[in-house]
């Protein structure tokens, strides 16, 4: 119930920050925005100030009001903003948005994931000003580092890691009656203990683990070992102008990554399938993934949420009609060749393609829940 709580309100903020982005555009541009809404149709109440005083209005209200509808809504999910001339209505008026030029209309469309980029740098940014668990393999110079640790970050698969039941993110507190300073540590104990079994004292979301494992040849690396990626991670802090600067970098470098996965993802769609498209999580899998985050601490929420903010940014603006991108590609083409698509065509291919991306997350979430059963 706490993942699923967890997974609604950071959804809703996301989008609710991705319709902001879209309203400040537009307002800016002189569009009229006709309703902004928390949550999803239909409206449980709105408000909107008229000659000077806030009215409520029902939700069989369809009066054309000069200024916003602000809106609580009956599904808890996410929010939206409807925008005057977008959907072709009123493409005459000077407040509409079909009557704004195309670079306009473009940075309207954009305005949303760029909200959810920059609400991904100033979380990355807070989390980077109160410290964040980080690999200790190139700090910048102003950092402050705390809790160092020897961490595992991969578990081969058939390993006597796996038999003896070590996890990847486990922290090694105590090997063979040592306690370990760096990587090298480990490594020099387990060698020690060449097929003999070494104790190995853990920290798991902060529970104490005692596990024996007996080092096994590994064909790999042509010697004894536990089958395990090992790395010194830390508590990582930094000064406020750092913490922006880094936020900035460590968002376009998970950028790059997710960009790199939605590549990955389209090419194997292509050749039957692959890694990438059984990687992929529905609105179930997500919700899981949360409430593991939320179980290891704000922290890990904060920067979970950054990335999801990121993944909404790119979904966004991938170059199929029913998203901002394809809405976008239609605007680029209006600017090129001086003339906008049939609005009729244009509204039947968001409509069907809207329609399919319906169906694969209903095909995901199935895939989910058998997974969560099983």
């Amino acid at each position: 119930m706490i993942a699923v709580i967890a997974f609604l309100v950071i959804l809703s903020v996301l989008i609710l920050i991705h319709e902001l982005g879209h309203y400040l555009a537009a307002r800016m541009f002189g569009v009229k925005a006709d309703e902004f809404g928390y949550g999803l149709p239909p409206r449980m109440i709105g408000m909107v100030k008229v000659n000077g005083k806030w009215k409520r209005v029902t939700r069989k209200d369809r009066t054309d009001y000069t200024n916003t509808i602000w809106s609580l809504n009956w599904l808890p999910i996410g929010g939206f903003v409807r925008i005057k001339g977008e959907q072709g209505d009123s493409p005459n008026d000077a407040d509409s948005f079909l009557k704004k030029p195309v670079w306009q209309r473009l940075i309207i469309i954009a305005a949303g994931v760029i909200m959810n980029w920059l609400l991904a740098v100033v979380l990355l940014s807070f989390a980077l000003m109160i410290g964040a668990p980080t690999v200790l393999d190139s700090i910048p110079a102003g950092a402050t580092v705390r809790n160092r640790e020897v961490a595992i970050i991969d578990v081969m698969p058939g390993s006597a890691a796996e038999k003896a039941g070590i996890q990847s993110m486990d922290a090694i507190v105590e090997i063979g009656g040592k306690i370990p300073a760096t990587v090298q540590d480990v490594q020099t104990e387990i060698a020690d203990h060449e097929s003999h079994p070494v104790d190995v004292h853990l920290k798991r979301d902060g529970k104490d683990i005692l596990v024996t494992a007996k080092p096994q040849y590994v064909e790999a690396i042509k010697k004894y070992g536990l089958g395990i990626s090992l790395a010194e991670i830390g508590n990582v802090s930094y000064p406020p102008h750092l913490a922006v600067v880094n936020g900035v970098v460590l968002t376009c470098q998970y950028t790059k990554a997710t960009v790199i996965g939605f590549y990955d993802l389209f090419r194997d769609l292509f050749h039957g399938g692959g890694e990438a498209v059984k990687s992929v999580s529905g609105p179930v899998g997500i919700a899981v993934l949360t409430g593991k985050f939320a179980a290891q601490g704000v922290l890990a929420l904060i920067q979970f949420s950054a990335i999801l903010s990121i993944n909404l940014a790119i979904l966004n603006f991938l170059p199929i009609p029913a998203l901002d991108g394809g809405r976008a590609v239609f605007l680029v083409y209006e600017g090129i060749f001086r003339k906008p698509i049939n609005r009729n065509a244009e509204a039947i291919a968001h409509n069907i393609v809207f329609i399919i991306l319906i169906a694969l997350v209903a095909l995901i979430t199935v895939r989910d829940v058998v997974r969560l059963i099983r």
